[in-house]
């Protein structure tokens, strides 16, 4: 015993109390604003505990990376329930937990149905930022009865999801600080659409949509090419009857990276490496090249930044109202030249393009490229298709059969449109014996 006591002298001697980590919440124990004591993840990564923003006296429970020389917070619990002055206590109560402010009333609680009280329960701050509560005897991830990954504020960490959890019956998404000291909740959002034919990413500004990630390719959303495969990140994408989701992983731990709503309107892929000293903005949307906006250009048509003006009717389309966008208001969209006979029809194809929104498209997974295409020609009401899947040559097919809207291009990634003209629109192939003479 005498060389555990002396272990024992030598760590409260070298390191004191404020040093001593903890990263779990006892059902006796609490969390006070006064007391300046925090939760540690295991690992030194995040730290929980009350903040106040730098203009403010109200007060905050929060986690933020607890190493780094830039203070980041990356979620709020009481972001709209703010304490107003230094007095607040968080603590388990009926297998809940629950944030008391100077009258001991609950400014926020994790609203569990109670359960069997005999089974007492903690709070644990994980390792990857996860702050969770569970029986004191279960644990492992299904034994969570709270978690804050279920409930997101302004940003999306490694293993958080994004979509839909229908056993839950959740809706994860991502809403903005009110602004930069201030973490209440703001006008931008980034929520995924399922009633579409394949589900999307919207980022909203008070409600109203202004950029379209695109559907899930196999690799990236169509409608977000920057965020590509890199050697320490893993992207992932699911869809079943369980839940439809998006979430992302890291393969090397020294690097942090993370998605983030901002309050002035941009979703953001921010990465900080050992070397870092800010963070690194590794790309945003939208772009200030208006081709990111919705629906920029109308139907039928699709935006190139390389082209003046930025708008485009896709080939066997004529501008819906000339006059307007000879005056640069390309919003009506574009028509079609000749209409479609659903006899001798064919297609173009649109390389490297952001796919059209899938509100009027159906999926069939099951089927290739050659018998989509058949598909849709068999079809009078089918308007394009495309592969569901780019990985391994493309599997899978989509069609559409209405307007094809909010569509532009790229030149890297994208993926191959193939639009249905009329066999009068269609560009005549050259035959292979064709000559120039010259006289």
């Amino acid at each position: 015993t005498f060389p555990f006591f002396l272990v024992l002298a030598v760590l409260i001697l070298f390191y004191p109390a404020h040093s001593m980590y903890f990263n779990t919440l006892l059902s006796r124990e609490s969390l006070t604003i006064t007391s300046n004591r925090t939760l540690v993840s295991p690992g030194d990564v995040f730290e929980l505990g009350f903040f106040k923003t730098t203009s403010s006296s109200r007060w905050y429970l929060g986690i933020w990376y607890k190493k780094l020389s830039e203070r980041t917070y990356v979620w709020v619990a009481n972001r709209d329930s703010p304490l107003s002055n230094a007095v607040g206590t968080l603590k388990i109560s009926n297998m809940n937990l629950v944030l008391l402010d100077l009258s001991n009333k609950s400014v926020w609680s994790t609203n569990l149905t109670r359960g069997n009280e005999r089974s007492p329960v903690v709070a644990e701050l994980l390792a990857n930022g996860n702050f969770v509560i569970r029986y004191s005897n279960k644990n492992y991830a299904t034994g969570f009865l709270w978690q804050s990954f279920d409930y997101p504020t302004d940003t999306l960490l490694p293993d958080m999801k994004l979509g839909y959890d229908f056993k839950k019956g959740l809706n994860r998404f991502l809403t903005s600080w009110r602004n930069s000291d201030d973490p209440s909740s703001g006008e931008i959002s980034y929520k995924l659409d399922t009633q579409t034919g394949m589900p999307e990413f919207y980022l909203l500004q008070t409600g109203v949509q202004v950029h379209r990630s695109g559907p899930w390719n196999g690799v990236r959303f169509s409608g977000i090419p920057g965020d590509q495969e890199l050697s320490y990140m893993v992207y992932n994408f699911t869809e079943n009857t369980e839940e439809v989701a998006y979430t992302f992983r890291m393969t090397d731990n020294s690097i942090y990276s993370r998605l983030k709503v901002s309050s002035e309107g941009f979703l953001e892929r921010l990465t900080w490496t050992p070397n870092s000293t800010t963070w690194n903005l590794f790309w945003y949307l939208p772009l200030e090249n208006q081709c990111d906006m919705y629906m920029i250009c109308g139907r039928y048509a699709y935006c190139d930044v390389n082209t003046s003006p930025l708008c485009n009717c896709i080939q066997g389309f004529i501008p819906w109202n000339k006059q307007q966008w000879d005056q640069r208001d390309p919003s009506g969209g574009c028509k079609r030249r000749t209409r479609l006979s659903c006899n001798g029809d064919g297609f173009t194809r649109m390389k490297k393009m952001k796919l059209p929104e899938t509100t009027m498209a159906t999926v069939d997974r099951s089927i290739g490229v050659k018998e989509c295409e058949k598909r849709c020609l068999s079809d009078c009401n089918c308007t394009a298709f495309a592969k569901a899947d780019i990985r391994n040559g493309g599997t899978g097919c989509v069609i559409w059969t209405g307007a094809l809207e909010d569509i532009r291009n790229y030149y890297a990634d994208g993926q191959d449109l193939y639009v249905r003209l009329a066999a009068a629109d269609l560009v005549k192939k050259r035959n292979a014996n064709w000559k120039i003479i010259s006289v």
